[in-house]
C-alpha cells in the first residue's frame, strides 16, 4: 500500500497534539500534588509553632539530607508553606484555579494580596492568560482588580445590549486605564497618544485585556463621498463584534458620544458581518466627570463606555520579554477564532 503524504501527516499531527494534551494535563497534575503537599507540610508546621525557628530550620536541614536532590525546602521556603496552609483552605487549592498556579505566582498572591477574593480573581485571570509571574507583579501593582471589577463604570451597555453580552462586554472594560509604556510629553495630543499605543500594541493588548484583535488606526470610512477615520477600531473574538476607541486628551465632553454613536452606526453598516454582534465603541478621556458622562449616554442608540486613562511611569524592563510577540499575538487570535467558531 502506498503510503499517502496528506494522510500521514494528518496521522502524525493528530499524534503530536495528543502527546501535547496528555503532558499538559500530567504538568497541572504535578503542580497540584506539589500544591497538596505543601499545604500539608506548611499545616505540620503550624500545628507545632511553638517549637519556634530552629524547628524550621532542623527541619530543612535534615529533609535536604534525606533528598539531595531536592528542591524547594528551603527554610524560607517552609516559611511560605506555612503561610500557604494558614491562608488557604486545602479543599480551595483542590477545587479552585489556585492548582493550576505555580509555586511562585502562588507566593505573589499571597504576600501581596490580603483579601481571598481578590487572590482567586487573580488566580482565575492568570490561568485564563497565561501570565508570568512578573506579569502578575505588574497587573496586582496596577490594580487591575480594582480597576475592572470594583471601579464605578459609566456605559449604557445594559439598556443597549441584550444579555449575557451586555455583563461580558462590561467586564472588558477597565477605569482608568493604565498607560505605563511610554512616557507622557508635555501638550500630548490625541494622535501623539494613539501613535504611542500602536507603536506599543502588544503592551497596549496587554493592558485591552484577553480578546481584543487589532484592526488598525486611523481607519477610513468613506461615507457620501467624505472621509472618516476611526482612532483605534479592534474586533473582539468573545464578544464577536468590533470595538471602536476613541482617544481625548482632555475632559469627557457630551459632543463625543454624539460623534462616536455615527461611527458605530457606520461601522455596523459597513463593516459588521451577517454573524456580528453589535458594534460596541469606548471613549477613553484623560479625565470625565460621572454625571456628565451618564447623561450624554442615556439616549444615545448605540452601546458606548467612557473610561479615563493615565499614562505614568515606563513598563518595568523585566516584562518586557514577557510579553508575546506580533507573531505569538497572531497565532492566538487564529487559534481562538477557531476555537470559538
Amino acid at each position: 500500500m502506498l503510503l499517502n503524504n496528506k494522510e500521514y501527516f494528518e496521522v502524525l499531527n493528530n499524534i503530536k497534539t495528543q502527546i501535547r494534551k496528555v503532558q499538559i494535563r500530567a504538568l497541572l497534575s504535578a503542580n497540584k500534588e506539589m500544591l497538596t503537599l505543601y499545604w500539608n507540610i506548611g499545616n505540620m508546621i503550624n500545628q507545632r509553632s511553638s517549637w519556634g525557628n530552629k524547628f524550621i530550620e532542623n527541619l530543612s536541614r535534615d529533609i535536604c539530607v534525606e533528598f539531595p536532590g531536592a528542591n524547594g525546602y528551603s527554610v524560607r521556603n517552609l516559611k511560605y508553606m506555612a503561610k500557604f496552609a494558614r491562608t488557604w483552605e486545602k479543599t480551595v487549592i483542590v477545587q479552585r484555579a489556585l492548582h493550576n498556579l505555580p509555586w511562585r505566582h502562588n507566593i505573589v498572591l499571597m504576600e501581596k494580596l490580603k483579601n481571598e477574593e481578590e487572590r482567586l480573581w487573580y488566580a482565575v485571570k492568570t490561568t485564563e492568560n497565561g501570565w508570568s509571574r512578573d506579569v502578575l507583579v505588574h497587573q496586582i501593582n496596577t490594580g487591575l482588580y480594582q480597576r475592572e471589577v470594583k471601579a464605578k463604570k459609566i456605559s449604557n451597555f445594559a439598556k443597549r445590549l441584550p444579555s449575557p453580552q451586555s455583563e461580558l462586554a462590561s467586564q472588558t472594560m477597565k477605569d482608568p486605564y493604565i498607560f505605563d509604556f511610554f512616557s507622557a510629553r508635555e501638550n500630548m495630543v490625541e494622535r501623539d497618544i494613539e501613535n504611542e499605543l500602536v507603536k506599543n500594541i502588544t503592551h497596549f493588548l496587554l493592558e485591552l485585556g484577553s480578546g481584543f484583535a487589532f484592526v488598525g488606526n486611523q481607519y477610513h470610512l468613506e461615507i457620501s463621498g467624505r472621509d472618516f477615520y476611526i482612532d483605534l477600531l479592534f474586533y473582539h473574538l468573545k464578544l464577536r463584534c468590533y470595538i471602536v476607541i476613541e482617544l481625548k486628551s482632555g475632559e469627557f465632553e457630551p459632543e463625543y458620544a454624539g460623534k462616536l454613536n455615527f461611527y458605530l452606526s457606520a461601522v455596523d453598516d459597513i463593516l459588521r458581518g451577517k454573524d456580528d454582534n453589535p458594534s460596541i465603541g469606548i471613549l477613553l478621556c484623560r479625565t470625565k466627570d460621572n454625571l456628565i458622562a451618564e447623561y450624554s449616554l442615556r439616549d444615545v442608540s448605540k452601546p458606548i463606555g467612557v473610561s479615563e486613562y493615565k499614562i505614568i511611569k515606563r513598563l518595568p524592563k523585566e516584562l518586557k520579554n514577557e510579553l508575546p510577540s506580533r507573531d505569538d499575538l497572531k497565532n492566538r487570535i487564529i487559534s481562538a477564532g477557531n476555537n470559538s467558531g
